[in-house]
């Protein structure tokens, strides 16, 4: 019974899930590239917001921090591009990580093509992978499900990616 209560605690958890509703917000834009990032309805405060001010203070974590701002910074400089990355999540989806570099802190976001990147939220990695971690693993789930539904909706033309920007998307909810 114990394990019955286990699974029906679970499926309730992600069909709450699944009716979330995600707002993609702009960040910056600069010639080189378009930095998203997404908000679940009802929040003010988005994932990439939520994940700055978690560790904008942190001392212990003050270099990674620095490091994974630089990036940031770099990719805006000059294009979303694969070396920039870590590669993260399945082969089948977008999901990445910043910093390449080693460290205990990641970014995780979406990289949409050399000029769009979405940015997530993040945590400390004290794992091998992120799957080890509920937080990190929830992140990514949240930017696989996303990255499924961007996919759906560019392939049904109510959504469209040009080269440095996805055209109202910022108007659209999704149900993730």
């Amino acid at each position: 019974m114990n394990t019955l209560f286990t699974y029906l605690v679970i499926f309730v958890a992600e069909k709450v899930n699944c009716m979330a509703g995600i707002n993609v917000k702009l960040v910056d834009k600069s010639d080189k590239a378009t930095l998203y990032t997404i908000c679940f309805e009802g929040e003010d405060i988005s994932e990439f917001e939520k994940f700055l001010m978690k560790f904008k203070d942190n001392a212990e974590l003050r270099r990674d921090y620095q490091i994974i701002l630089l990036a940031v910074k770099k990719i805006l400089d000059n294009g979303v591009f694969e070396r920039y990355f870590r590669p993260e999540g399945k082969v089948k989806d977008n999901v990445c990580a910043l910093p390449i570099t080693s460290g205990k802190l990641r970014l995780y976001c979406l990289r949409i093509s050399d000029k769009i990147l979405i940015a997530g939220n993040g945590g400390i990695k004290q794992n091998k992978t992120y799957n080890e971690s509920e937080e990190l693993s929830g992140y990514v789930m949240d930017l696989q499900k996303f990255d499924n539904i961007l996919r759906t909706a560019v392939k049904k033309g109510s959504v469209t990616v040009e080269e440095t920007e996805i055209l109202d998307i910022e108007s659209k909810t999704f149900e993730l």
